[in-house]
């Protein structure tokens, strides 16, 4: 298998991040002294602030073949205490003067006082392809995070699916400033770049301004963000001009409102490509650089991955772009499991092999899909009607008077459930945003109640954490 880390003897994947520049050399040579200090380790968890060292010790792990657990920084020091116990991290891997709030458990290794290592090699171009690269913790939102073991031939078969789908090439500057302790900000944002060969600038925070200022003194050809990110830039009309000279404006990790992203075409002259995937199953589902983009959707399968619909009894749904029904994702290489879990395991598949991603969508006779939302919170059973909470989302977010909406199922004695939005607005009722639903929407999918709110509580990726949505509620 070709090397996770891209072909040795690259002069391309330079990395400038929070202003520091780390050309691939000199990235190499240090990760090579990481790798030298953390070989033989079970494990080792990296401080994953948005940093040089950061990067360093990623690749430190991977040259080593050490499995890497990403810590967030600003995780409390019950989740701290939680991953690190778990993943059984022999070893945490964090700048010298990094504030890493850990008192107890494994040393901490100051990555930027090792000595330099030796001129780097083709030091994991021999690993197993199924060993364990990373080992990602999810949110627990049902309960502890559980570790989601991920091999280096997931990796690069998912990285190679996006560079085809994106054209993605060595010529490319990326740009992005999102976190480096998920699937978005670290596997796509850091490794892809670095297997590609294209250089990656991160600017630390994803602020409107830096991604305009990297468009244009850095060349910024493809940018990654969330909604949030993209919406922020929509609002921010001088910094969305800049984006024009870009190439790709990239979407993920949650849905992206439809107002957001006609609003991002008006102003940069480009439609964002949108894409799927989970912790799990890395990206599945993407639209082409090169093909159409639609509002709202994300896309098509990748290379490897194939999709179904199936209904709660599990029964097959049909793609008719209008009946929901859990998505089910196979691919070429699937996850390894979840760390020392293997009932949790066994019950995300099916008993022929296929991953339930928990996630409602649809599929169109096209092969088009959109995602509904979450089968745990975003599906709404009212009067014997099944609700897609994204779909009512989206019409909120189409008044003009509207930034933000989130859509759950709220107990009712009639219904079961009730539609219950709860809305970041200016100048309108409540009311006159329920008929506003009712007069885009089926009758049955408006909100029976909408709560005006001043805030909507977000996880550190920017997506809706729903489960804190009755906090905002007496």
């Amino acid at each position: 298998m070709r090397d996770l880390l891209g072909e040795t003897g690259e002069s391309g994947g330079a990395v400038r991040i929070a202003g520091h520049e780390l050309p691939r050399e000199e990235l190499l040579t240090r990760a090579s002294a990481v790798a030298a200090e953390i070989g033989g380790a079970d494990a080792v968890a990296v401080h994953a602030t948005a940093s040089a060292e950061t990067v360093v010790a990623v690749v430190g792990g991977i040259m080593a073949g050490v499995p890497v657990v990403p810590l967030p920084p600003d995780s409390g020091p019950d989740e701290r205490a939680h991953i690190l116990n778990d993943s059984g991290a022999a070893l945490l891997l964090a700048a010298a003067d990094a504030e890493t709030g850990h008192e107890d458990g494994p040393p901490v290794v100051p990555v930027d006082r090792l000595p330099a290592g030796s001129p780097p090699a083709p030091a994991s171009a021999g690993a197993d392809p199924d060993a364990t690269a990373l080992i990602l913790y999810t949110s627990g939102t049902t309960g502890a995070p559980k570790g989601v073991m991920i091999s280096r031939a997931a990796i690069a078969a998912g990285l190679d699916a996006l560079a085809e789908a994106w054209a993605w090439t060595p010529d490319d500057v990326l740009v992005h400033g999102l976190p480096l302790f998920h699937v978005h900000g670290l596997i796509l944002g850091v490794l892809g770049p670095l297997r590609v060969g294209s250089r990656l600038v991160h600017t630390g925070r994803p602020r409107p301004e830096a991604y305009a200022e990297a468009a244009g003194r850095d060349g910024g050809s493809l940018f990654f963000g969330v909604p949030t990110v993209w919406s922020r830039l929509a609002a921010d009309p001088a910094s969305a001009e800049a984006m024009r000279a870009a190439r790709l404006l990239v979407s993920g990790s949650a849905p992206l409102p439809v107002p957001a992203f006609e609003r991002l075409e008006a102003l940069t002259g480009h439609r964002p490509v949108e894409r799927y995937g989970m912790t799990e199953t890395l990206i599945t589902l993407s639209a082409r650089a090169d093909g159409e983009r639609r509002p709202g959707y994300v896309g098509l399968p990748l290379p490897g991955v194939e999709t179904r619909l199936a209904a709660e009894n599990g029964d097959p749904v049909p793609a008719d772009g209008e009946t929901p029904g859990e998505l089910h994702v196979r691919a070429r290489h699937p996850f390894k499991g979840y760390l020392g879990r293997p009932e949790a395991t066994a019950k995300s598949f099916t008993p022929d092999g296929w991953f339930r991603t928990g996630d409602i969508a649809t599929i169109g006779p096209d092969g088009w899909h959109r995602i509904v939302g979450r089968a745990s919170t975003d599906l709404i059973k009212s009067g014997g009607y099944r609700i897609g909470a994204g779909e009512v989302e989206n019409a909120l977010l189409a008044h003009p008077a509207v930034r933000e909406a989130a859509v759950a199922g709220t107990p009712h004695d009639d219904l079961g459930e009730q539609v219950t939005a709860y809305v970041v607005a200016d100048g309108v009722t409540e009311g006159q945003l329920i008929d506003f639903v009712a007069g885009r929407l089926s009758v049955h999918k408006r909100p029976r109640v909408v709560h005006l709110v001043d805030a909507l509580p977000r996880n550190a990726m920017g997506k809706i954490v729903k489960t804190r949505l009755n906090e905002l509620t007496p």
